[in-house]
């Protein structure tokens, strides 16, 4: 069983598929770490250094070798991932379910405001209410993409231990 964790940049896909993976007795692949081990630098340098066209072509690439190996795995994918060329059809073809961790965008700005340093697409939101504006903004493009996950997990207000309830109760 392959589990593909989608949805926008802070959505807490990384928590959830660490914890989850570690109840299910899974391997766990933080999809940002994998490309960043692979390309031997931070997402933030391949961004700075080589443009984000160079980095969504090697996340392509990248995101082929998951869909077609690594068998009992929760795979937490960046935001960006399913949103572009075809990754999401590909995902959708691919052995495995694919999960939209759905956080609103207050939760989302709060989530991001700390960390929007560490984050290419966001450095330059240098107020609240220009990140909020902005992941409004975002989300609306991205959430074509993120709705066409097979299961659905609202967060809403939810605590960690209920999300993952509701995860093993969807999914096992």
């Amino acid at each position: 069983m392959k589990i593909y964790l989608i949805g926008y940049m802070g959505s807490g896909k990384s928590t959830l598929g660490r914890i989850l993976a570690q109840e299910q007795n899974m391997n766990f692949i933080d999809f940002d770490d994998y490309l960043e081990q692979k390309e031997g630098k931070k997402i933030k340098d391949i961004f700075e250094e080589k443009g984000e066209i160079y980095f969504r072509k090697r996340e392509s690439t990248y995101l082929d070798l998951l869909l077609t190996g690594y068998p009992n795995t929760i795979i937490s994918l960046g935001g960006g991932t399913p949103c572009y060329g075809d990754a999401m059809e590909r995902i959708k073809k691919a052995d495995g379910t694919s999960v939209y961790i759905n956080v609103g965008v207050p939760e989302l700005t709060q989530r991001l405001w700390t960390e929007r340093e560490q984050r290419p697409v966001l450095k330059h939101q240098e107020t609240r209410e220009k990140l909020e504006e902005f992941v409004r903004k975002h989300l609306f493009e991205r959430s074509y993409y993120y709705n066409q996950a097979e299961v659905k997990i609202l967060v809403n207000s939810k605590t960690v231990p209920e999300l993952i309830d509701e995860l093993n109760n969807t999914l096992f």
